[in-house]
């Protein structure tokens, strides 16, 4: 098990979040992930790691992965200039994953608290959310209030949007 995956893990564990975890091939997107979610009974997720023109904020927006996100329309609502899906450096330095495992886990290696993450309101819904632990060779599910537990505890600030 990979050390990215390990710090997702303690985490959860230090937090007292039962969680569920599945393995699989390599799944840098979230069409070639689905191929490996039949059966997993939560809200699969697509994670958007963007930038504002400035390159000063980032953000992270987590939203069902079957939507699609009009980014001028994200930008509307978060209350930001023309948004892009920031570079791979600019990933590595605030959440500490590559391209293919952009996940709301990483918000554990965002220490000073840059990423500020919208979640799209119809997750609310949900039961259970799933997620990469920072590595695109397995996918956990915990309880939406868990998982609010999660984010909570890295300390970022949260909001909501209609994707």
């Amino acid at each position: 098990m990979e050390s990215l995956e390990r710090a997702v893990l303690d985490r959860l564990a230090s937090l007292g979040i039962a969680y569920e975890r599945f393995e699989h091939p390599p799944v840098p997107t979230v069409e070639q992930a689905a191929q490996h979610w039949a059966g997993i009974d939560a809200a699969h997720c697509k994670n958007l790691f963007l930038r504002n023109q400035k390159g000063n904020r980032h953000y992270l927006v987590v939203m069902a992965y079957t939507k699609r996100a009009d980014l001028r329309a994200v930008a509307n609502q978060i209350g930001d200039g023309k948004l892009s899906f920031a570079s791979p450096e600019r990933l590595m330095t605030h959440l500490g994953v590559t391209p293919g495992s952009v996940s709301p886990a990483g918000l554990i290696n965002d220490r000073e608290h840059h990423v500020r993450v919208f979640l799209d309101r119809d997750l609310k819904n949900a039961a259970r959310i799933s997620f990469h632990p920072n590595v695109n060779t397995a996918t956990l599910t915990v309880a939406l209030a868990d998982f609010q537990r999660l984010l909570a505890d890295c300390g970022n600030a949260i909001g909501y949007l209609d994707v």
